[in-house]
């Protein structure tokens, strides 16, 4: 997800700040930290006996506080749940103790990429995170320079694709959510008028040139409207897009006024005036959500109730354990920690380039299904879902899932590393 360049200042290590808060995950050893973010309650992850093996510090830089500090919660938590998975499968990570050192970008790029230099500084050779776009895209440079691995999470940006050798992703990218959403349109329709609606923002940008080249590629005219970053007032934006007439919208919002924007779009009609097309948000906006999109088909990169494999299903039933259930960044934290770990216990965590070479190619199987890296440009190959908002027996908003689309319906085009 996506952040404009917020208002400068020091970076301030809140809450977890500049500490170690993974301090080790036994078996069972999970417990509700600062937060309410799954913390760990030993010394560090590490193999049983393994006298020998090493402490590698992880940086983490995500948002705890600011516009999307939900979703740098679900992305947390994710992680942790995916160091406990990685623990028990991977003969904890090759033996070696791993040590996460987690900053607070407070939803802020220019932050994110000062707490990348502080911690490169300080001699750490792999760092994660980034929820948002923009964060993302002012990490990913220092790596390179700096010959770090940088691994993005939830940020969507196609730009991250290819960025530069250094730099991975976890999630989904805007490119696969617009190749998703490309099926609620008649196949052979053309000549429709379609219109981008978003946010002025790294992630908007995204969007708007996603389903420029896929619709503009089916014989449609694409045009934008964006609204500032975290805007107040709504109503204007929805008025201009209510006079557009377009034939499809494309919603692509992130930010703490989501529940806001859908509101505006109700009281102007558009729901009941043209196709709208957007991907479902994370389980606190379905109360609000759900009543405005009623039968109206969704994109998703994951509900819960869509995959069926193991990883999955121990996610679900660890997560059951504490009365919650995984929500829609949650898998992008859980595959982090399935590539730190694979990074490191194929190659001890020193070499940075052994650990690229690790990571290119490898298919493996996370929360979502099978997943791959795409050795040319780190596209993370995954599926997608269709899904609808419906109520259950409790009257409560659930997905119910539509169809699940393979990884190879949505890749990304190949966009090679800068030469």
């Amino acid at each position: 997800m996506d952040r404009q360049k917020a208002n400068d200042g020091e970076l301030r290590d809140q809450s977890i700040g500049r500490r170690s808060l993974l301090k080790g995950i036994g078996a069972g050893a999970l417990a509700i930290g600062a937060g309410g973010v799954l913390e760990a309650c030993s010394s560090g992850i590490k193999g049983a006996g393994s006298g020998a093996g090493k402490t590698i510090t992880i940086g983490w830089i995500h948002p705890l506080t600011g516009a999307l500090a939900g979703f740098g919660a679900e992305y947390v938590k994710g992680f942790q749940y995916g160091l406990v998975y990685a623990k028990k499968t991977t003969g904890n990570c090759g033996g070696h103790t791993l040590q996460v050192t987690y900053v607070d970008d407070q939803t802020n790029p220019t932050n994110a990429a000062t707490a990348a230099k502080d911690l490169i500084g300080q001699g750490v050779k792999i760092i994660a995170g980034s929820t948002s776009s923009g964060a993302a895209l002012q990490v990913a440079p220092i790596a390179d320079q700096n010959n770090v691995l940088f691994i993005s999470g939830a940020a969507a940006s196609d730009a991250i694709t290819g960025l530069n050798r250094h730099t991975f992703r976890a999630g989904r990218q805007s490119y696969q959510e617009v190749m998703t959403a490309a099926n609620f349109l008649p196949p052979k329709s053309v000549g429709k008028k379609i219109i981008v609606f978003a946010e002025d923002t790294a992630f908007g940008a995204s969007n708007v040139a996603a389903v420029t080249t896929v619709f503009g590629g089916k014989g449609h005219t694409v045009s934008k409207i964006l609204a500032p970053f975290g805007a107040a007032d709504l109503t204007p934006y929805a008025q201009q897009l209510k006079n557009a007439h377009a034939d499809l919208v494309f919603v692509a919002w992130a930010g703490a006024n989501a529940v806001a924007m859908w509101q505006a779009l109700q009281q102007q009609g558009i729901m009941q005036s043209t196709e709208v097309v957007t991907g479902l948000a994370d389980r606190v906006n379905y109360p609000t959500f759900g009543p405005l999109v009623p039968g109206v088909k969704l994109l998703s990169h994951y509900v819960y109730q869509a995959p069926k494999n193991k990883v999955n299903a121990w996610l679900v039933a660890q997560m059951g354990k504490q009365d919650e259930v995984p929500d829609l960044f949650t898998p992008d934290g859980f595959v982090t920690a399935l590539m730190i770990c694979h990074a490191v216990q194929k190659t001890g965590g020193a070499d940075v380039g052994k650990m690229i070479s690790s990571l290119e190619g490898w298919q493996f199987t996370g929360p979502k299904g099978v997943e791959r890296i795409r050795k040319s440009d780190h596209a993370m190959i995954q599926p997608m879902f269709e899904v609808q908002l419906v109520k259950n027996k409790k009257g409560n908003y659930e997905p119910k899932v539509l169809k699940t689309i393979s990884p190879g319906n949505v890749q990304p085009p190949v966009h090679p590393f800068p030469s």
